[in-house]
This record gives structure tokens, C-alpha cells and sequence, in this order.
């Protein structure tokens, strides 16, 4: 009997990691120009992290996390979500005193034990970026501009931004009192998760999936008629900084995160083609969290795409399969020695190219070629390899020419070099 993998934890197979690594460059490109720095943090935490950040009444922590004793007996949890390791990193290394502003993105796995489903998973990957240092809403608007443009670059369809704010610990409790008298007049219609968790986290009722909760909490009243002075003051001008920097957006005045970390602005990447999970990218503001872990009273802003959800959308869309630039077809040892020795002097300059390793007939490297959508193709035989020449046939044109060997690797990283400018 086979062995096969965990439940929720996918293989990224070929013809799918090609769309991965798009996404992965695309963040880079476009992150670096807005003056981010990557950060790599473990997999593996202390469980006390997450339960001090994300809030131990939440989903996350309640459900959720793969948390287990080490050989010393120590309460370690796989990360769930990226932003805590994160702020422990900068705590811990003391990255406050490099620069009165941090800017870091980090790219890799996530663990949340759920029921998987598409796009979904026990294993999945995130990209997420945070600001730490400065409390202004026009570095809200900056992060989102980000955010917005690097969808742009993917050229993903039908997907929105919408924005809300959570308030601040002024204003936020009136507005939980008049949550929770709502609720209680609407306890009989909500589920048994939200009845038993509305006194402690009453917000998260709005983000409940169940229809009955959806129902009884549709005319809930919402934060942003509760906003304190300085946090109304906060979202207007996130608003009108939007607005100039050309950043559509909608107001989404019932939306939440499932995080207790999140104060004033929060934001979603939302779509209609992935059904329930329409959210492609989150985030928020997270001022207290600093302070929370031990470290230095500063403000804080990020938000983390989810790789899945987003590869489903553009895979939809078209195959980012790299092609192969050359295949070499050989008939006979010597020619398939000489084919071997251009290949590999090819692939040091870093062009993709293969050749038949098992002496199989021409016409079986040809379909092989053909399967591998090789750009180019080399047939070398004996009598071809005593005269110099061999036929390089363009598989795009059907057509083919005659080419000398003498000097064929220069011509041809020449040629493919040249295709590829951009």
C-alpha cells in the first residue's frame, strides 16, 4: 500500500509551480520598488505568540492551530498567519533602532487545521507585507496603492477593494455594548459558535458564514457610525488619499477581520469568481500589537495575499508552462555526444533546452519536443555530424534551416537571447 500525503496539504506540481513563482516574482518586483525588504521568519513558534496576538477566543486559536509539546515541553505551534512571527522578528532583533520606518515582506507557508476545500487548505501559502513605524493615513493609502497595484500587474479580473474601520480602544467598546444588546435580541436566530461567543468577541457574528446569523444580523449597527472623533478623522482622509492616488475602492461597513489584533482601517481583495471564498488578500491596522508582545509602542499596518485563491484566478485564465527555447534530436552516439555537450554549455547562459538521453528514434524526440512545447529543435544525425550541419526546424513556423556547428552555441544563445528582450 502507497503512502500518501496529509488531508489539506497539496503537492504544487509542474504546469502549476510556473503561475506560483509569477506571483512570487511579481511581489518581488513590485514591492522592492515601494521600498520593502523581505523577511524570512521559522514556521514554528511558541504557542503563547499566537494566543496573545490573534486573541484565544477567536476560530484561529480556539480550532484552528496544529499545536503540540516539544521534546523540553515547551507549547509550539505551527504559524497560522504570518504578521505575529513577524512582529516577534522585529521585537527580538531590535530592527527599531535601524530605521524609524520598517517595511518587510515575507513569502511562505501557513498552517490552520480546517476543512479543505478549493482554495482552501490545512497547508497554504501566504504573501503578506507590513509598515511599522508611522501611524498617518497616508501610509494606509500607500499600502493599498500597493497592494492594488500588484494586482493590476497580474492582470487579475473582478476583484475589488473594500475598506472599513474597527475604531480604536476609545470608541470600540460603545460600539461592542451596542453590538452585544443587539445580539441579545437576536440570540435565538444565531448559530451555537456565535451564541456561545458573542459576549467575549461579538464582531466576529458579522463575519459568521452561517444563513441564520447572516439574516439576524442585518440591520446589527455598524462601527463606523461609532467612530470616535480622531478615528472618523483617520478613515475620511484614508478616503481621500485613495481618491488621489487613483485607487478605487468600496465602503464595506460590516466587514471584520478574524484577528483581535486589527484597529481603525481594515481592507479586503474581494471576488465573485472563487464563490464563499471570495477574499483573496486581507489585512489591517494593528497599533497595539507592538506594545502587546513586549516591544515598543508603535503603530503598524499589513496585509497578506493568499497564493491559492489567486492562482486558481489566473490559471483560469492562461498556462504559464515555460516553453523550452531548445530540443536536441540526435541519431547515433557520436551526434548525441556532441548534443549533449551544446546542451549543457547552453543551459550555463541560462537558456532552457533538453535533448533525448535514451537513443529513441527521431520521430519519438519529435513528439517528445512537440510535448514539451520546444520553440526550436536540433536534429544532428552521423552524416550531418561528419559535414558540420545540422537542421534547427522552428516549431512556431513550421520551417527549419540548415546551420554550420562550428560555433552553433554562440549563434544560438545569440538568437534566443535576442527573442527574449523584452
Amino acid at each position: 500500500m502507497s503512502i500518501t500525503g496529509i488531508k489539506g496539504m497539496n503537492d504544487i506540481l509542474p504546469g502549476e509551480i510556473e503561475t506560483w513563482q509569477f506571483l512570487e516574482e511579481q511581489a518581488r518586483r513590485v514591492f522592492n520598488a515601494f521600498g520593502f525588504s523581505e523577511i524570512r521568519v521559522p514556521i514554528v513558534e511558541k504557542t503563547e505568540l499566537f494566543s496573545r496576538s490573534i486573541g484565544e477566543t477567536t476560530d484561529i486559536v480556539e480550532k484552528e492551530m496544529y499545536t503540540f509539546e516539544d521534546k523540553g515541553g515547551t507549547s509550539i505551534t505551527l504559524r497560522p498567519e504570518g504578521t505575529a512571527p513577524v512582529m516577534r522578528a522585529f521585537i527580538q532583533n531590535k530592527l527599531y533602532n535601524k530605521d524609524s520606518v520598517s517595511k518587510l515582506y515575507y513569502l511562505g507557508p501557513m498552517f490552520r487545521y480546517e476543512r479543505p476545500q478549493k482554495g482552501r487548505y490545512r497547508q497554504f501559502y501566504q504573501i503578506g507585507a507590513e509598515i511599522i513605524g508611522v501611524d498617518d493615513p497616508k501610509i494606509d493609502a500607500q499600502i493599498l496603492a500597493m497592494l492594488s497595484h500588484y494586482f493590476e500587474t497580474l492582470q487579475v479580473p473582478d476583484v475589488e477593494l473594500q475598506i472599513n474601520s474597527l475604531g480604536c480602544q476609545e470608541c470600540r467598546p460603545i460600539y461592542r455594548k451596542a453590538l452585544i444588546d443587539f445580539l441579545e435580541s437576536q440570540i435565538d436566530s444565531l448559530c451555537e459558535d456565535c451564541v456561545r461567543r458573542y459576549q467575549t468577541n461579538p464582531l466576529r457574528t458579522l463575519d459568521c458564514k452561517s444563513t441564520g446569523c447572516k439574516n439576524a444580523t442585518l440591520s446589527a449597527p455598524d462601527m463606523l457610525g461609532h467612530l470616535c472623533s480622531g478615528c472618523k478623522a483617520h478613515f475620511d482622509c484614508l478616503c481621500e488619499y485613495l481618491h488621489s492616488l487613483s485607487v478605487p475602492y468600496q465602503i464595506n461597513p460590516r466587514m471584520v477581520r478574524g484577528l483581535d489584533y486589527y484597529t481603525k482601517t481594515t481592507f479586503e481583495m474581494v471576488t465573485s469568481t472563487l464563490g464563499a471564498q471570495n477574499a483573496v488578500a486581507a489585512g489591517g491596522r494593528y497599533d497595539k500589537l507592538i506594545s502587546d508582545l513586549g516591544g515598543p509602542a508603535l503603530p503598524g499596518i499589513g496585509f497578506a495575499v493568499g497564493l491559492e485563491r489567486l492562482a486558481l484566478m489566473l490559471n483560469e485564465q492562461c498556462s504559464r508552462l515555460p516553453r523550452l527555447e531548445l530540443f536536441i534530436a540526435t541519431i547515433g552516439e557520436k551526434a548525441s555526444r556532441m548534443g549533449l555537450t551544446l546542451l549543457t554549455q547552453l543551459q550555463r547562459q541560462g537558456i532552457r533546452a533538453d535533448m533525448d538521453y535514451s537513443g529513441k528514434s527521431l520521430k519519438a524526440q519529435l513528439r517528445r519536443a512537440d510535448k514539451l512545447a520546444a520553440k526550436r529543435v536540433l536534429i544532428v544525425g552521423e552524416e550531418e555530424l561528419q559535414k558540420g550541419l545540422g537542421q534547427l526546424r522552428y516549431m512556431d513556423e513550421s520551417s527549419q534551416r540548415e546551420v554550420s556547428l562550428n560555433g552553433l552555441e554562440k549563434s544560438l544563445a545569440e538568437e534566443i537571447s535576442l527573442n527574449l528582450t523584452p
